[in-house]
């Protein structure tokens, strides 16, 4: 969605993402790590892909090749920071990229929370040719360039702790870093900073000092939440703002209707959209996408990858589903596991340590107990008995095993496909079946039974 802004200019955003974490203590760049399972550059990406800017550039550096190799599939253009000399060094190597009429946004590869809703609010603030500055409230403010504002209230500059006085360093107003301001004017600032501080580096921050000298409106937006606006710079700020994306995730989710007997104890990835009165127990990972019909139930410790769950399922605890269709009135687990391309039609009933991979199961199939059925078709009404494989694997190419509607197959049955079962078939249980079984009969196999008599067991000697 477009900002309330974009009818004043076209607008750029810009990805400072060249850091390379040193506390993190990886051989990953900072902005790889993980957060929920994506890159902490990803998230970012995502939210500058709501905005309808004109152009999203990314300025990289340390894993060069690596982060550029990760977001590969993201629609923006590169821009190499070959040394690392500071914010504004890094904003100077994307300068030539930024087309005067634009407005430009920037943000940062290790900030993943921050909200297209406030970056939408921060553009309107920053109108065609202000700045807008996004500041947070900080407690303790220790590591934060610190707002420094005038007798009227006015923003005056940002100071960077490292040269902070005493009493500046007591200031609470902290920068974010985070701010949209007129191309042109960017690029003139730009031109005039040096590098004269403690670290030797070109700060962004000294441009606001350089904007209030030629008058340029500054407008500073207080983040509703610091969260949005934290930075990762070790494995322990990871691990917060991992914390803190659970807890917004799982908000959401309880916002739309969804009961959480523990929402503390809920790990949600990617979309996730849900019915009415869904119920989930603790422990439970979502990773989207993945639609949860009304009053779908789910157990604790299991686990959803990108799968649809008709109304009134109810997936018991323990359970693994993967890239899988669940029709209405299922009931899967406990300990169950559905693989890529399993389908379920709907009063389907897969029990424990019951494996489904690449078939179709129609409605009111069961498979209760111990059983693995892959690259199959199963009619509808079918019961496969305890300890039943589908054999679909001849050690170079898969078979695909077709049980027709009604048919029962008894306990410990081999289906060595490829093989059909006719309708309503039985097969008649500890079975090996080799060839097509015909309809509405019994087909078993049998080996001959022997009982030797005076046999004794081996044994072991004192």
């Amino acid at each position: 969605m477009a900002s309330k802004a974009s009818a004043t200019a076209p607008l750029s955003v810009l990805i400072l993402a060249a850091g390379q974490g040193k506390r993190m203590n990886s051989d990953l760049p900072k902005v790889l790590q993980p957060l929920a399972g994506r890159a902490l550059l990803w998230h970012v990406l995502d939210t500058s892909a709501t905005l309808g800017a004109a152009a999203v550039h990314v300025v990289y550096g340390h894993g060069g090749e690596a982060v550029r190799a990760a977001c590969s599939g993201a629609k923006v253009s590169w821009i190499h920071q070959a040394e690392q000399l500071g914010t504004g060094h890094a904003v100077q190597q994307a300068a030539a990229q930024l087309p005067d009429a634009h407005r430009v946004l920037i943000l940062y590869g290790d900030v993943p929370l921050i909200s297209a809703a406030t970056l939408n609010e921060l553009q309107v603030a920053a109108g065609a040719q202000g700045i807008g500055l996004l500041t947070a409230n900080f407690t303790p403010p220790s590591g934060y360039g610190r707002i420094v504002r005038g007798s009227r209230g006015q923003v005056l500059r940002i100071v960077e702790e490292r040269e902070a006085t005493a009493r500046e360093r007591k200031i609470s107003e902290c920068n974010t870093g985070i701010m949209v301001l007129p191309a042109k004017a960017l690029k003139r600032w730009l031109k005039q900073l040096k590098n004269a501080n403690a670290q030797r580096e070109y700060y962004l921050t000294d441009i606001i000092a350089l904007a209030v000298k030629d008058r340029v409106r500054i407008t500073p937006l207080l983040a509703s939440s610091t969260t949005e606006v934290l930075g990762v710079n070790d494995r322990l700020q990871l691990a917060a703002l991992e914390s803190a994306y659970r807890q917004q995730r799982a908000h959401e989710l309880m916002r739309a209707g969804v009961t959480l007997t523990d929402p503390a104890r809920i790990d949600i990835r990617g979309a996730v959209s849900c019915g009415r009165d869904v119920l989930i127990e603790p422990n439970v990972m979502l990773e989207g996408p993945i639609h949860l019909g009304d009053r779908v139930r789910i157990g604790s410790h299991c686990i959803l990858r990108a799968v649809e769950v008709g109304e009134d399922t109810h997936i018991k605890s323990h359970s693994i589903l993967e890239q899988a269709q669940i029709g209405k009135r299922c009931q899967i687990g406990p300990y169950a596991r559905l693989r890529p391309g399993a389908q379920l039609h709907e009063d389907v009933h897969i029990g424990n340590f019951v494996e489904i991979k690449q078939s179709e199961l129609g409605a009111g199939s069961k498979a209760n107990h111990l059983t693995y059925i892959g690259d199959a078709s199963v009619g509808a009404g079918v019961n496969v008995g305890a300890g039943t494989i589908t054999c679909n694997y001849d050690g170079v190419n898969k078979w695909r095993t077709e049980i027709g509607d009604d048919a029962s197959i008894g306990a410990g049955t081999m289906l060595v496909a490829p093989v059909r079962i006719g309708k309503g078939a039985t097969i008649g249980a500890g079975s090996t079946i080799t060839s097509d079984a015909p309809e509405a009969q019994l087909t078993l196999e049998r080996s001959r039974q022997v009982s030797i008599a005076h046999w004794q067991r081996p044994t072991k000697k004192k």
